[in-house]
């Protein structure tokens, strides 16, 4: 349920897998309002090592509440490039980035990305 703090996104991978996404409004306000206002977005799926699937967007934002060590389940703004980070696993990054959210993937689908793939995030409506 989304909430003026909180709001539920689906990670929609090549068309077909949906995950739950909650971006919350208190980790960085100022880039989640920035986002929100931006939906839907879509890119083509990176992947930074085992633990960073990503995808580009241009979403023009600055850093807010920068953090460079991030669990799995994070999700991350990397304002340089306007990129998605969704982490499925532990990492300390080199690069600053904004915390802004978390994913609950129980599966572990997003291991399963391939470089490539179409990464569509948005807000389900009802």
């Amino acid at each position: 349920m989304s909430s003026v703090s909180r709001k539920q996104l689906i990670l929609e991978i090549n068309g077909k897998v949906k995950l739950s996404c909650d971006l919350k409004r208190h980790l960085s306000p100022r880039t989640v309002g920035t986002i929100m206002r931006s939906l839907p977005l879509e890119g083509n799926s990176h992947l930074l090592g085992q633990s960073i699937v990503y995808f580009e967007t241009d979403v023009d934002s600055g850093i807010e509440r920068a953090r460079t060590e991030f669990v799995k389940g994070d999700v991350a703004f990397l304002p340089s490039t306007g990129s998605f980070c969704f982490y499925v696993g532990n990492v300390k990054s080199a690069k600053k980035m904004t915390p802004i959210g978390k994913f609950t993937d129980t599966d572990n689908v997003l291991k399963n990305v391939k470089s490539g793939d179409v990464l569509r995030l948005y807000e389900e409506t009802t």
